[in-house]
């Protein structure tokens, strides 16, 4: 299995929080979530222009020791259900993700980006532990997607549709994970008509092969609307 690690990088955290302040993800503004002065300074600079600013106005909270309590509690909850996660993953998917370790690092920002290659992912250092434990299920699930399926279904739908398939697979973690963490995976507001196909393709036949071409069909056929993409995560 692999192993999921809660570590905190001060400079990955600056950088997501700049990065924020020009975020629209999917329709989703989350810059809109960023405190204003934080928001006016780094709009419109460069993140090397920014860093020192973003590091003074949250100092009090870099200097608190909550974050070191949040990293510990984080790796203590992933340890809960860690395990579970990877067997149940590795079920519903027929596949195992070939990543020995994984990094999560918890943020200041709303916005908690991802990266396959390294791989890594952010947490929202605000949310709830439950919440902290369903995002990093959701981020994992996209690793896993990535790996096994994004090249072949780009190939067939173009990247844009094909990151609307990786989104929106990610309810399935309300219908077969949520008891790990108890709260829901919402997903982004243009991808709920596929979130609806693929739950109720699932309750048919749980096969996630078929399912990925199931989605595959869907966003073929469906409108601008259905697949809307407004901007990579």
């Amino acid at each position: 299995m692999p192993q999921v690690k809660f570590v905190f990088s001060k400079k990955e955290d600056l950088f997501n929080i700049w990065e924020t302040c020009r975020a629209n993800v999917y329709g989703h503004n989350f810059s809109s979530f960023m405190p204003k002065s934080v928001l006016a300074y780094c709009r419109k600079k460069s993140y090397n222009q920014c860093k020192k600013f973003i590091s003074d106005y949250y100092a009090q909270i870099y200097s608190s020791g909550q974050i070191e309590l949040f990293v510990e509690a984080a790796n203590k909850s992933w340890k809960l259900i860690g395990n579970e996660y990877f067997r149940r993953l590795n079920k519903i998917t027929g596949k195992s993700l070939s990543a020995r370790t994984i990094y999560a690092y918890p943020t200041l920002a709303s916005r908690c980006p991802y990266n396959p290659k390294k791989p890594s992912f952010m947490v929202n250092f605000f949310a709830s532990m439950p919440t902290v434990m369903q995002i990093s299920g959701h981020e994992i699930m996209h690793f896993h997607f990535h790996e096994h399926y994004f090249e072949n279904v780009r190939k067939k739908v173009g990247s844009e549709k094909t990151r609307v398939i990786k989104e929106a697979l990610t309810v399935l973690l309300n219908l077969e994970f949520k008891d790990l963490w108890f709260v829901s995976d919402k997903g982004y507001e243009p991808h709920q008509k596929l979130r609806k196909v693929i739950s109720k393709q699932w309750k048919k036949d749980k096969n996630f092969d078929k399912l990925v071409e199931k989605c595959i069909e869907f966003v073929k056929r469906g409108n601008k609307k259905d697949v809307k993409q407004i901007k990579r995560k």
